[in-house]
């Protein structure tokens, strides 16, 4: 099966747009008018501007332009009066830490450089992955944030800590009811102890967990089984069948991270890889990635829950799904059948009794790979107690509020209550890094430090437990949360000394070892809670009566409200990078908005357009749930919606404690009516026409054959791979011979056998979209953020990016068969039309192919792009005068012209413009000019470190030992990076897979960066 298919990236390039059109073959999609100017005799005659001088000026701007593209930012710098010890300038150190900021969980390793940690990469000793790549990637440029408070502070006026330890103490001993604790998941032994011994000290403390995105369900469900408050644990890299019911388990559910071990069953190893069957609304990254997507609605997934349970536990069901939906289940339940304790079940349905069902149909299965003993302890949210505290403090129960790491006044679906709550508190204190929305409403706000910035032990699971410690001195007047409950609860340690203490006697390895791992296995020193008067129950008839009864109140539109990689919750939403980072599935930055379906959409009257010059437009809308409207929400149509249902990502919209240029989306939290994230909503277009930041339709392949190989598992285990994966052949002395073939060359190459020649690999079935690699490329070659009107012109500066492609049917070859009978004015979207509804997906992560006959290379002037020994494709930036030749010849569209200067720039309000951002840059890195083109380099800083290292050391360099910012990011294993002249590397192996191809290789640039196709098993059961 040929996997010659059609691919496209919008709705709008299905519409035959002659905008699209355009866009494939021109950089602007608008003329410049210069017939208009000079081909017009007599309005040049009449003109104050003679064709002289207009030459004349041209010539100079030209010159100009040449001169800025040789400017040079001049730095001034302090030279050391004493080195500190243990710095080394120009070398790095790195610090084992861990992230937890109440919605990330993950351990890392902290690069720094003189002092200053400037990139987070992964910590390969870490066994449990728990946390958005993206965000944790992203999570050091927040260390420098301007908006951060920057001293503890009285009545919004700045104090000491003994003047507010002395204030907030005496309300303490004064305070007459209950003083509430209101924190973030800390899944701390440490401070859970720490807690504890302060409540012994003050009477009538209450301790309320809040997680701002519940999974209250799933905790409830796993309490009422197992008796404590946790998670269970998934590994999917022994599953060979995944049914997942509106659960995004590549994404944010449940605390994320399951990419890892999921890519690891996707890689077809010895003719065998999972199954896996996707129901859900929203095209999400698991549905994306799925080998069967059902559409349904949230309320059809309740109904598909029970019938699955009756198909597996009770051996039939009765649901009243649609035939076609059934037929899915029924499908679904035969392969979890076949595969027994391989296979698995989850949800994301908001519903306890939903999520005690499945508990139930994975012990029937007997899964493996579903762990309740190991079971994850990074969401403790308790959404019945935060509803209950806002009651409290409306009543005047509540005598102390400390907020700690969350902020409810933004993100509680009922914040006005919280808002008038919180004025019969007589004691309000807010630990908080932001004068955020909370802080605001606070009589006293703690500033408290960065996790980078910090101490502290997480515990991950029962088994896996990970250390925090500070790679840097506090930047600010800041103090750690627990060393003010220490200070108030008499103790005089220190909460280093604290942790210490705790995990006396508990370390197998003792505490330098585990400081320096950064993680460790044992058991907690800290007993967890246990449900008072715990039996287990098994009320599974309850739990499926229940179940069909809620599936039976459907809304003529269903709303789900989800997360985005980039922006989580929220928490880190002042994050340039992460605000700029294109969303997987929609490709738009800048922005969250309500996602329709084709058909929906054209009911409403709502549509998105790309305009002139390219950009996308889109339409306004009013949601409301109860009496509860958001306005003004701006509208995509996405292919994959499901009919009558509708998605929203939370985490946007937030005000207090942000950047101007940050202040973007709408804040869809007020919708979390009862902390679900499933909601009958109605729907009504509003005025106005919003303006996306969308870069779906630029730096496209689109129109090109051989973009995306893919074929199914049963091709490739019955088929050669020259019928699905065959090499492009031109004539030579009438015959066809390979492009691979030394004679198809009109290029005199070097020898590339001597020294190092580098290839990086991309695997797509490994590949998640998830973007960890285009932040980790941010953050190791300071590129710069432009911001979401110059995003808007095409002008972002991403030197990676993950293309995202839609196709229907099964092959190229079909949809032609299929053109044949179709009517002369009939085109492709007549045959692409069932993929609206729901479209195949398919990722694939472009950079700098870095050809051996390069294109750009014939084209430049100057001279200022060149061929490496090593492969790689250089840039002389302070040679490159701007031309953009080499851009308009590069078939990959991967190169990025400087419109500006985008450092030390007042026009661009992100890091690079104030002098606590620019602590982020990476010093082995220039930071380029305008005028300048720039792209992926490969990371030769990085090669040459490890080439040089290794000389100095006197010893060979190991398989693994190379590596990109891009590769080192990707925990799955999709990016691989080494030396293809070692035979035994990795990617020298993946040279001769018979997966393995190259971006149109037809063209014969020859490239060294390669793909495996993508492989679907589309085996039924």
């Amino acid at each position: 099966m040929s996997s010659n298919k059609k691919y496209w990236k919008s709705v709008e390039e299905l519409k035959g747009s002659s905008v699209v059109e355009t866009l494939k073959q021109k950089e602007f999609a608008e003329e410049i008018p210069v017939e208009d100017f000079l081909g017009d005799e007599e309005s040049l005659s009449n003109s104050k501007t003679s064709r002289r001088d207009f030459l004349k000026y041209v010539g100079f701007s030209t010159a100009a332009a040449s001169l800025a593209a040789c400017e040079g930012p001049v730095v001034k710098s302090i030279p050391y009066v004493v080195q500190p010890e243990r710095i080394v300038p120009g070398v790095a150190n790195y610090y084992a830490s861990t992230i937890a900021n109440g919605f990330d969980f993950q351990s890392v390793l902290v690069k720094t450089r003189e002092g200053r940690p400037i990139k987070i990469e992964n910590n390969d000793l870490a066994k449990v992955k728990a946390a958005g790549g993206a965000r944790v990637h992203a999570s050091v440029l927040s260390l420098y944030d301007k908006k951060r408070v920057k001293r503890p502070m009285i009545d919004g006026k700045n104090v000491s800590w003994e003047q507010f330890d002395r204030e907030v103490g005496s309300a303490l001993n004064s305070v007459s009811g209950e003083i509430v604790l209101l924190t973030q998941t800390f899944a701390s032994p440490s401070t859970t102890k720490l807690i504890q011994e302060f409540s012994a000290k003050y009477a009538n403390v209450k301790h309320v967990t809040y997680d701002a995105v519940s999974e209250g369900a799933a905790l409830s469900a796993f309490e009422a089984r197992y008796g404590r408050r946790a998670l269970p644990n998934y590994d999917f890299s022994e599953a060979e069948a995944i049914v997942s019911i509106g659960a995004d388990f590549l994404g944010d559910w449940q605390g994320g991270g399951y990419d890892v071990s999921y890519a690891k069953s996707r890689i077809p190893n010895n003719g065998k890889m999972s199954r896996h069957v996707q129901f859900e609304s929203n095209l999400s990254l698991a549905g994306a990635k799925a080998d069967k997507r059902v559409l349904a609605k949230p309320s059809e997934q309740k109904a598909i829950l029970a019938a699955l349970y009756g198909y597996i536990v009770g051996g039939n069901s009765t649901s009243e799904l649609s035939s076609k939906i059934d037929d899915a289940v029924v499908k679904a339940a035969s392969q979890l059948r076949k595969a027994g304790s391989k296979g698995v079940v989850v949800s994301g349905i908001p519903d306890a009794d939903a999520q005690a069902l499945v508990l139930s149909i994975n012990e029937a299965l007997g899964s493996s790979i579903m762990d309740t003993d190991n079971a994850r302890l990074t969401r403790q949210g308790n959404t019945a107690q935060v509803t209950e505290l806002v009651e409290n403090m409306n009543s005047g129960n509540v005598g102390a509020l400390m907020v700690v790491g969350t902020n409810p006044a933004y993100s509680l679906p009922n914040a006005s209550e919280f808002i008038e709550g919180i004025k019969n508190v007589d004691l309000t204190v807010s630990f908080t890094m932001k004068e955020d929305e909370t802080a605001k409403l606070c009589k006293y706000i703690a500033a408290t430090p960065h996790y980078l910035e910090s101490w502290g032990d997480v515990q991950f699971t029962d088994k896996q437990f990970s250390l925090m410690q500070p790679t840097i001195r506090p930047l600010f007047d800041t103090r750690q949360f627990q060393e003010c409950l220490l200070k108030w609860s008499g103790n005089s340690k220190s909460y280093h000394d604290y942790i210490k203490e705790t995990w006396s006697g508990s370390l197998s390895g003792g505490w330098n070892q585990a400081l320096h791992d950064g993680v460790f296995e044992g058991n907690s020193p800290v007993s967890l809670p246990v449900s008072e008067g715990f039996a287990p129950s098994n009320n599974d008839a309850s739990s499926l009566r229940k179940l069909n009864a809620s599936a039976q109140e459907k809304g003529d539109l269903e709303l789900t409200l989800y997360t985005k990689v980039s922006m989580g919750d929220g928490e880190q939403a002042n994050n340039p990078w992460l605000q700029e980072l294109p969303d997987p599935i929609t490709r738009t930055t800048w922005d969250n908005y309500l996602m329709i379906s084709k058909a929906d959409a054209d009911k409403l009257d709502l549509e998105n357009e790309i305009v002139s010059n390219g950009a996308l437009n889109g339409n306004y809308v009013d949601i409301s749930v109860g009496d509860t409207t958001l306005k003004n929400v701006p509208v995509i149509v996405q292919p994959g919606q499901a009919k009558g249902s509708v998605a929203l990502a939370l985490g946007y919209g937030k005000k207090e404690g942000m950047q101007e240029e940050m202040q973007v989306g709408v804040n869809a939290y007020p919708l979390y009516k009862n902390f679900s994230a499933f909601q009958n909503v109605s729907v009504t277009k509003a005025a106005g026409t919003h303006e996306f930041a969308s870069v779906q339709m630029q730096s496209t392949l689109a129109g090109r054959d051989d973009i995306v190989k893919e074929t199914s598992l049963s091709v490739l285990t019955t088929k050669s791979k020259h019928e699905w994966n065959s090499v492009p052949e031109v004539d030579y002395n009438h015959q066809e011979i390979p492009v691979s073939d030394q004679k198809a060359d009109i290029w005199n190459s070097f020898d590339r056998s001597i020294g190092h020649h580098f290839n990086l690999s991309i695997d797509l079935n490994a590949c998640t979209g998830c973007g960890a690699c285009v932040i980790a490329c941010h953050s190791e070659n300071n590129v710069p953020v432009v911001g979401k009107d110059e995003v808007r012109k095409f002008r972002d500066m991403h030197w990676l990016r993950i293309d995202r492609y839609y196709s229907a049917g099964d092959t190229f070859e079909e949809e032609q068969e299929k053109l044949i009978n179709l009517p002369a004015f009939e085109t492709y979207d007549t045959i692409e039309d069932p993929s609206y509804d729901n479209p195949q997906v398919a990722f694939q992560p472009v950079m700098c192919q870095h050809c051996n006959h390069a294109p750009c290379e014939t084209v430049c002037p100057v001279a200022a792009t060149s061929h490496g020994r090593q492969g790689q494709n250089q840039m002389i930036y302070n040679r490159c005068v701007g031309t953009r030749y080499c851009a308009n010849n590069c078939p990959y569209k991967v190169r990025r012209f400087n419109w500006f200067n985008y450092a030390q720039n007042e026009e661009f309000d992100y890091h690079m413009n104030n002098d606590l951002g620019r602590m982020v840059l990476n010093p082995d890195v220039v930071v380029r000019s305008r005028g300048v083109m720039e792209k992926c380099s490969m990371c030769i800083q990085m090669t040459q470190k490890t080439i040089l290292d290794a000389k100095r050391e006197g010893r060979e360099i190991k398989d693994g030992e190379f590596r990109t910012a891009c590769s080192a990011a990707c925990d799955t294993g999709a990016i691989q990076f080494g030396d293809v002249n070692d035979k035994e590397s990795k990617v020298a192996k993946m040279q001769n897979d018979d997966r393995t191809y190259h971006l149109l290789e037809s063209i014969g640039t020859k490239p060294n960066v390669m793909y495996q196709a993508k492989i679907t098993n589309t085996a039924e059961a």
